[in-house]
């Protein structure tokens, strides 16, 4: 570290170098990964599995009151 950057500013530099120190800083870093990624996650349109799923319980043509409406799928 060079003589022109004082270490320690907010803390003595004694505390940088501590033992909690370095596994609070290591918490925090993890904890702000996991944050950035639940934040892009959430960002991203949602996956539904049951849509690649084929299952026989699907109806093959809509039962809805405008029965010429196109079905979700169509075999």
């Amino acid at each position: 570290m060079s003589a022109s950057l004082p270490s320690g500013i907010l803390l003595p530099e004694a505390v940088l170098y501590s033992d909690w120190f370095a596994v609070w800083a290591t918490f925090v870093a993890i904890n702000t990964l996991m944050y950035a990624a639940l934040s892009v996650a959430k960002m991203l349109p949602k996956i539904y599995p049951s849509d690649w799923i084929r299952r026989r319980n699907r109806r093959t043509e809509t039962r809805g009151i405008y029965p010429d409406a196109e079905t979700v799928r169509s075999e």
